[in-house]
């Protein structure tokens, strides 16, 4: 009895070795973020009047029990921009051929300010995707005024 159960176990935990590097395995669901120019048709107003943040700088998925978080950090040309929000580019939130799209988009400084150094400058944004959200998923995008990036599965 002993040496079927010592065999079962040691068939079980072999088999772990071929789940990490396979998709079922949540760890490897995305990789890191690769950056690259944007399209002039990618960048839209919000009909709030925010912007696109001028370029992006980081992006994280991370997976969480239930979904994933997704962090993302931008410049904008000069201080005083605020208001960053990930807005998703369907509202429904429905991948289009398997890709997650959101623009990052700031407000607008209410009077003029200095550019000052690039951390000071710095605005991140994050939001949370469901499970559900991410099912049919295989790449999310985030797009900025002169660069997106992307996470793929």
């Amino acid at each position: 009895m002993r040496l079927v159960l010592v065999l079962t176990l040691a068939t079980s935990l072999a088999a772990c070795g071929t789940i990490r590097d396979s998709r079922i395995n949540p760890f490897n669901w995305f990789g890191g973020a690769q950056s690259q120019p944007t399209t002039i048709s990618q960048v839209e107003l919000v009909a709030d009047g925010r912007v696109p943040v001028d370029q992006l700088t980081r992006m994280e998925l991370k997976q969480m029990p239930g979904g994933a978080i997704l962090s993302v950090a931008g410049l904008p040309p000069t201080q005083g921009w605020w208001n960053a929000e990930l807005i998703a580019l369907d509202p429904d939130e429905v991948p289009v051929d398997g890709v997650l799209t959101y623009r990052f988009v700031v407000d607008k400084p209410n009077q003029l300010t200095r550019q000052s150094t690039p951390q000071s400058r710095e605005l991140t944004a994050g939001r949370f995707l469901s499970d559900q959200t991410l099912a049919g998923v295989n790449r999310v995008v985030v797009v900025a005024a002169r660069n997106s990036m992307t996470s793929s599965r």
